[in-house]
């Protein structure tokens, strides 16, 4: 597996990479944003918010533009604030410095897993394609289109963006509890903050143009319903 480490830090970059190639991995090194930019992504990638050249909030909305690699930001900004916005960027995940190497390995398996069960392509079924009123989901090419005044335009999501609306379309109307979504869209044994399914429902809320196609269930979770 291939990591691209974001990481101004010298002594923690050369710890970290060490770490993570004697747990075999792979790790490609940049220390600013701009070279971060424009090098390979690689299976995943690891980003330090503090950079010398520009933000790493800066950096996760560019390479989230390119890619659907997924995204880890490695901070020591651990304030809610910072994680929703982290995450509403199009992070994935979000790990607070200290942290301990085997967490972060697990956050790595976990977020790379998820990925590749969204890219996994078979034999095309009725079961790939969702339809909830102008709203299409298809899981074998992994592409959302929504249709609006009568144009049908593909909606830019990220890998997580992407299971969660796939999952309530897979019962829209029905309540999704925040377990459940929690359980199907990272993974049982998340570490993360409860915030995590806010952030990326208000991203969704804003690609799909409407906050009425996501409905909060006031102390149960959301609903998948189409706008009237």
């Amino acid at each position: 597996m291939q990591v691209l480490l974001v990481e101004d830090d010298t002594a923690i970059a050369n710890s970290l990479g060490e770490s993570l190639i004697a747990a075999g991995f792979e790790v490609d090194h940049v220390a600013t944003g701009a070279e971060a930019i424009r090098a390979a992504f690689g299976d995943v990638v690891l980003l330090d918010l503090g950079l010398p050249d520009m933000d790493g909030y800066d950096v996760c909305r560019a390479i989230r533009a390119e890619s659907d690699v997924p995204i880890i930001v490695i901070t020591a900004r651990g304030e809610e604030l910072d994680r929703v916005l982290g995450l509403e960027l199009g992070a994935d995940d979000y790990v607070v410095k200290p942290f301990g190497f085997r967490e972060l390995v697990a956050r790595i398996r976990a977020v790379t897993r998820r990925a590749r069960s969204v890219d996994d392509v078979g034999d095309a079924g009725e079961g790939d394609v969702l339809t909830v009123g102008p709203l299409t989901i298809d899981r074998r090419t992994h592409r959302v289109t929504l249709v609006a005044d009568g144009v049908g335009s593909e909606l830019a999501l990220t890998p997580k963006e992407f299971e969660l609306l796939a999952f309530l379309a897979e019962d829209a109307g029905a309540v999704r509890t925040r377990t459940d979504i929690v359980e199907h869209v990272w993974d049982a044994n998340w570490f993360g903050p409860t915030k995590t399914v806010d952030a990326h429902v208000a991203g969704l809320r804003r690609k799909l143009g409407n906050p009425a196609w996501i409905a909060a269930v006031r102390g149960v979770g959301f609903r998948l319903d189409v706008p009237e």
